[in-house]
């Protein structure tokens, strides 16, 4: 099989991946470059692979993460032999062409370890920081992938990646039942029941979701919509939450595809009627 025709079976597989899976926002749209969407769709299928390993491998998640790691090292500069999946044929090719460092990707696939081990979270700190592992990273890729190298902006999508998976959270706790774990903190979902912890995780995750407004004023263009798209998906689970009571457990709230397009709308308007400018470029 040729170099270009494995690229191909790796750009596939990452379409397939993306347009597969359900989510509150719009991963990509055509107010990108053609280029940019592309990196964004093999980022996304090997954060949507990750999860998938680990969520879905039962007792073999923790060999399979690793085996997982090792191919992932290939990507990188220094490994004498190529990744075999092809996704990851694809996200090479990202990688080299964006620069991305390696961290991001292993902070991904730590964070699906620590799933493996811990099952409950009794303080917000120690929720953060599984956050920061299993959020934060794919912000700063975007970021990247865009040409955006600002230390301030990335803390800005931190935050704003943070609250988007805390609202996933809140959404998927019955979900994450199932999967013998929760996310809800234990002090709060004592004090509150479900319903509760449920409106405290919303809550922050509304706050730091807040943060996307200054990150957005700060880039122009295709980009600035894509952040307003997240933003908005992210608010619009919120209010989905908080139009079942809360009650996540007994049923997940979903983003219509109807209300993903109005959104889409939206941030079109928003994006296009102000002005901003993009954070420092990296060396070409």
């Amino acid at each position: 099989m040729s170099a270009l025709s494995e690229l191909e079976l790796g750009n596939a597989c990452c379409r397939y991946l993306t347009r597969r899976h359900y989510e509150n926002f719009l991963v990509t749209s055509w107010f990108l470059p053609p280029a940019t969407r592309q990196h964004l769709e093999r980022i996304y299928a090997y954060c949507r692979l990750t999860d998938d390993l680990g969520d879905e491998s039962g007792a073999l998640a923790e060999a399979r993460l690793e085996l997982w790691r090792q191919e992932v090292e290939r990507c990188f500069p220094g490994s004498r032999v190529p990744p075999l999946h092809p996704v990851l044929v694809a996200l090479a090719d990202t990688i080299a062409a964006c620069h991305l460092p390696p961290e991001p990707f292993f902070d991904l696939i730590a964070a699906n370890l620590q799933d493996q081990r811990v099952k409950t979270y009794e303080s917000w700190e120690q929720l953060h920081a599984y956050c920061r592992l299993s959020a934060a990273p794919v912000g700063r890729l975007v970021l990247r992938v865009a040409g955006v190298v600002s230390p301030a902006l990335d803390a800005l999508a931190d935050d704003v990646c943070i609250g988007l998976q805390l609202a996933n959270f809140a959404q998927d706790v019955r979900i994450d039942r199932a999967k013998g774990r929760t996310y809800l903190l234990q002090p709060e979902l004592a004090e509150g029941g479900v319903a509760g912890a449920v409106a405290a995780m919303c809550q922050r995750a509304s706050q730091l979701l807040a943060s996307g407004r200054m990150l957005e004023a700060a880039v122009d263009g295709g980009l600035r919509l894509q952040l307003m798209l997240y933003r908005l998906g992210g608010e619009a689970i919120l209010q989905a939450i908080a139009a079942v009571g809360y009650r996540t457990d007994l049923c997940r709230p979903t983003v219509s595809l109807a209300t993903k397009c109005r959104l889409l709308a939206l941030a079109g308007l928003q994006a296009f009627g102000r002005t901003g400018h993009v954070g420092e470029k990296r060396p070409a």
